[in-house]
């Protein structure tokens, strides 16, 4: 599992990720359990290197044999080469046109086929978060949800105008900080509030006296990256401390997008020694290439 979020505030959007990922398969009842949780999976990528434009995911971290990272340089490619149909010219797209791109291709072409004849189908989500070219002087959010082996298209979670958290994977910890109670208070308040209409005003009201404004849309950009690191690790401790498996966990990965700096990482782990590897410098070559 997965805990994946975005802070999205006037000057630009924060998308943050823990690191863990598990092996789930059937014990010798045929229960499903935990085999293994690694802690070093890569859940956020920018879609196309200098381009304002990035994406988190959750759920499943392979389609097939092809781990979602290595699907999501796939189509990072596809969006480099002037010569594909799905080049992202960087003074012409939008970010509802990505979001578009990156449900055919993980869902349509590689998702589909994969689990067609499966009983089970994984969940799968990802949220496409940046902005639009050349108009976006805000940045805008699309989620995209493979649930039961469905997907339908991708959904604005927030438009330029409008500032919030989203998070998804496992948000039992934030739900308690931020909403006030768990995702299972209903469950429990069912068995003493019978009548579904009282029972759902009393969630909702709840929720309206709980919460926790700690996002406000003209604060930072350093804030907004400080909010993020303290959500995912809150989360992080969470996991561990909790009984069961630590599914959530590893390095914190952050990444910033804005108006005029573009996509920064702001935290980023690495398998290999940076004195072996020099920097990259993508976002220069695109800058000076030719227009096609």
């Amino acid at each position: 599992m997965t805990i994946a979020l975005s802070v999205k505030i006037n000057d630009g959007v924060v998308l943050a990720t823990d690191s863990a990922t598990s092996v789930i398969g059937q014990n010798p009842s045929g229960e499903l359990g935990v085999f293994n949780v690694y802690q070093n999976a890569n859940k956020l990528f920018n879609l196309r290197k200098g381009l304002p434009i990035g994406a988190t995911t959750w759920g499943a971290g392979s389609i097939g044999n092809a781990s979602i990272e290595t699907l999501i340089k796939d189509l990072r490619e596809r969006f480099s080469n002037t010569t594909d149909e799905w080049y992202l010219d960087g003074d012409n797209y939008s970010v509802a046109t990505v979001a578009e791109r990156v449900r055919e291709f993980i869902f349509d072409q590689r998702y589909t086929p994969e689990f067609q004849s499966s009983r089970q189908k994984p969940a799968l989500g990802f949220l496409i978060a940046g902005y639009s070219q050349p108009d976006g002087t805000m940045a805008e959010e699309y989620q995209i949800d493979i649930v039961n082996g469905k997907c339908d298209a991708p959904r604005l979670v927030r438009s330029a105008a409008d500032s919030g958290l989203t998070w998804a994977g496992e948000p039992e910890a934030l739900n308690r900080i931020i909403v006030g109670f768990s995702p299972g208070l209903p469950a429990v308040l069912a068995k003493f509030i019978p009548d579904r209409e009282a029972l759902s005003a009393a969630v909702a009201a709840l929720g309206e006296n709980l919460q926790v404004p700690m996002l406000f849309p003209a604060m930072p950009l350093q804030d907004a990256i400080d909010l993020a690191e303290f959500l995912v690790e809150l989360s992080i401790n969470f996991a561990r401390f909790k009984p069961g498996a630590p599914t959530v966990g590893g390095p914190v990965e952050i990444a910033a997008i804005s108006k005029h700096e573009g996509f920064r990482w702001i935290r980023r782990k690495y398998y290999f020694e940076k004195r072996f590897n020099p920097e990259e410098r993508f976002t220069r070559v695109y800058e000076s290439a030719p227009k096609p």
